[in-house]
């Protein structure tokens, strides 16, 4: 009996223990905590959590969870609630908003253990409530300065777009004018052949099919103009690269036969179609080719060759080259040609390598230089069929 009765003492000494720390931990926790019945209702709320919601603990208990959580954000709480129906104990960690007394609204970590009921002691769930407002509005603010720097990457992938549209402008009207030239040729000559006593049909219809033909070759480099000079965000797509590459080298060759310079392309059949934005990367190609061009616009007496080469990498991927004949760089120092405002040209911006890499890289490859066996070097980078997760 003595000892039944020392045993009895001990548990209920243990039990005090026990209570007094949570009621210190209940009234010193800087986070809220809260004993919520069954049905929602506030039991009790420490004064963090008064603090925190703006209410008093006789107003939460005239209110339930549920009315002071976020409109958006009930749904989750109501599961929680529904859950108590089993009577099971259950552990439960939500992120929600909670709408303060003066209408502000603030995030929370809401960690909550489900009781079941003891005797007379109905269910109700044990709760633990952190404010992370700031760390929200951090993380939000985050957020807006990622957007603005997506945002000021592709102003000024727009203006290198510009720019390097610009340095191409001799060319650009050599291949609008050459057709309109022609379109006026064959529309004189279709008139004389209409105009004479016996009429040729035949040779008009001829002349008439040569007009429609450079009509549409001369609308084919106003579109891939407009698509070029075009301020729009990425856009993917799937495409055929060796496509997309044959129509930046009709805008670029009559740069190359300015500079001397002989253009041919080695692109290989079959290449499977990569995923990207077909004007990003045709950037891309466009500033290789006028960088390969200027490497060589010094030499004398050297042939200025430039080759843009597409071929399977032994990974699957798809791998682009262009290669020139031209000065090279400093082996010891290949990575600082694509640094920012980095630029042997005169009245360069420096920003198109480095603008040419964030673009391959954002489609999941990789742009690098190497130094050639002979003269020159050759810029290179890969696509995937499908983007890199």
């Amino acid at each position: 009996m003595t000892k039944e009765n020392s045993d009895r003492r001990k548990a209920e000494e243990a039990l005090r223990a026990s209570e007094e720390r949570w009621r210190k931990l209940f009234e010193t926790s800087s986070a809220g905590i809260a004993l919520v019945a069954s049905d929602g209702r506030y039991i009790v709320a420490n004064l963090a959590l008064q603090k925190m919601l703006g209410y008093t603990t006789e107003e939460l208990q005239r209110l339930t969870t549920l009315k002071v959580t976020y409109e958006e954000d009930r749904p989750g709480t109501e599961v929680i609630l529904a859950g108590c129906a089993d009577g099971l104990p259950r552990n439960y960690r939500i992120t929600k908003r909670y709408r303060r007394k003066d209408g502000n609204v603030i995030w929370a970590d809401v960690s909550s253990t489900l009781v079941p009921a003891t005797g007379d002691t109905p269910a109700f769930f044990a709760t633990v409530v952190v404010d992370i407002n700031e760390r929200k509005r951090a993380e939000e603010e985050l957020h807006q300065k990622e957007i603005s720097l997506r945002e000021a990457q592709s102003e000024l992938a727009h203006v290198s777009r510009v720019t390097t549209m610009g340095e191409l402008a001799a060319s650009i009207a050599h291949e609008v004018s050459q057709p309109l030239a022609g379109i006026v040729t064959n529309a004189n000559a279709s008139l004389r052949w209409l105009g004479a006593e016996s009429p040729n049909l035949d040779e008009a219809r001829e002349c008439i099919r040569r007009i429609i033909r450079d009509g549409n070759r001369s609308s084919d480099v106003v579109s891939r103009m407009r698509t070029l000079f075009k301020k729009a965000y990425t856009a993917t797509e799937s495409l055929d690269i060796n496509d997309a590459i044959e129509e930046v080298v009709t805008l670029t060759e009559r740069e190359a036969q300015r500079n001397n310079v002989t253009l041919y392309m080695e692109l290989a059949a079959d290449l499977p179609p990569v995923t990207g934005d077909r004007v990003q990367l045709q950037q891309v190609v466009v500033n290789l080719i006028l960088n390969g061009i200027e490497a060589m616009r010094s030499l004398e007496n050297q042939e200025r060759n430039l080759i843009i080469r597409t071929q399977r990498g032994e990974g699957g991927e798809v791998r682009v080259a262009v290669q020139d004949s031209g000065i090279g760089f400093d082996p010891k120092s290949p990575e600082r040609m694509f640094d920012a405002f980095h630029t042997t040209k005169p009245g360069g911006l420096g920003m198109g390598l480095s603008i040419s890499r964030s673009i391959v890289e954002s489609h999941g490859g990789r742009l690098w230089a190497a130094s050639n066996d002979g003269p020159g070097a050759t810029f290179q980078f890969t696509l995937f069929e499908r983007l890199k997760k």
